[in-house]
């Protein structure tokens, strides 16, 4: 038989009843999921502020968060390169994570997130002049029509891009993330003068979409062609430096507009509520249909996982932090009782052949 067993078999589909049954169950969990993480908010304010009078003490701080990142999560280690990691462990000083948008009272969108990471202003930095940087995350909702006049409902992370300053010959993003800032200031001036004008038209556009493509290809180049004796080489999934997420902008959408596809949503669940079924709902949710507004903002984004960085970071690294600070010392005591003897015979026989057989990881930070 040139068919294999699975091939030969027809499988059955979800019926689209119980499909759309499924689909508004998976909704009610969300919502409820949502109301829990709002209401978490100001009961673990406190809480964190006494997590950072502790992390913060000189016997601690200098090397808290070095510790931390060191020991992330994949979903945020993979896309921090060796450079990165040379910045982070000199001059990271603090971060806090912050569910701006959530009052005292438990009142406000918990999925805005703000991002302040403090460096430090001594002579051990040689990279950054800043001693903070914020980076604030709106979480935004939009609704749409499609060419059927069906509805398309949108919602995730939206940012500015925030310009880091760096010391001469400093910057990881090698310009990148300049690009992305002094674009975002031209269409601001834009908008001022003309509401509703064509970011492409401006020289900024043009100069940040060959900045982005040239860097692509320096990238691809690097995965086909390892530079082996480059110990700060390394590969992001993002293809760029990690400080690039300063530069991550998603949806072009307002706040007002974020407000008004709000309200409708709400509008739409009440009918659902009520056991009634909204009669322009796209259940196709066909993805290729995009405006000409999102893909240009696709041509000059620079690290469009910029929103799973950023959540990873609030939901795993902020939360679980004095986890990984703990851990971190454990790892080192796994490895200094190893039998150093038996690794340096083992490093002299088979270094060549690992180098080979396995790609080469980062240094970590």
């Amino acid at each position: 038989m040139s068919e294999s067993f699975e091939e030969g078999i027809e499988m059955p589909g979800i019926p689209k009843e119980t499909a759309r049954k499924m689909a508004r169950l998976e909704e009610e969990f969300n919502r409820v999921e949502l109301d829990q993480l709002r209401a978490s908010v100001p009961l673990l304010r406190p809480l964190y502020e006494k997590r950072n009078a502790l992390i913060t003490r000189p016997d601690v701080e200098a090397e808290f968060w070095i510790r931390v990142f060191s020991n992330a999560p994949a979903e945020i280690d993979e896309y921090i390169l060796p450079s990165d990691a040379a910045i982070l462990s000199t001059c990271l000083k603090n971060l806090t994570i912050e569910r701006f948008e959530v009052d005292d009272k438990g009142q406000g969108e918990p999925r805005s997130l703000r991002l302040t990471f403090e460096f430090r202003t001594d002579e051990e930095n040689a990279f950054i002049t800043d001693a903070k940087v914020v980076k604030d995350f709106y979480w935004r909702q939009q609704v749409t029509k499609n060419a059927q006049g069906k509805r398309r409902f949108w919602e995730g992370l939206v940012s500015e891009p925030v310009r880091i300053n760096w010391k001469k010959g400093m910057d990881p993003t090698k310009g990148l993330l300049d690009a992305a800032c002094d674009l975002a200031e031209a269409e601001k001036k834009q908008q001022q003068k003309k509401k509703g004008a064509d970011r492409t038209t401006l020289p900024e556009f043009e100069k940040l979409v060959r900045k982005v493509a040239e860097l692509e290809a320096a990238a691809n180049e690097d995965e086909d062609e390892e530079d082996d004796e480059d110990p700060m080489a390394g590969n992001s999934p993002a293809g760029v430096s990690f400080f690039a997420l300063f530069g991550y902008r998603g949806r072009d959408v307002s706040a007002e507009q974020s407000k008004e596809a709000e309200k409708d949503e709400e509008e739409r669940w009440a009918k659902i509520a009520k056991g009634e079924e909204p009669e322009d709902e796209d259940e196709d949710d066909d993805d290729d249909e995009e405006d000409e507004d999102v893909d240009s903002l696709e041509d000059i984004e620079i690290f469009p996982d910029g929103e799973d960085v950023a959540t990873a970071i609030a939901e795993d690294l902020w939360p679980n932090a004095l986890k990984y600070y703990v851990e971190s010392y454990a790892i080192a005591d796994d490895l200094s009782d190893a039998d150093l003897e038996d690794l340096e015979d083992l490093e002299g026989d088979e270094d060549d052949e690992e180098e080979e057989s396995h790609p080469r990881k980062k240094t970590k930070v």
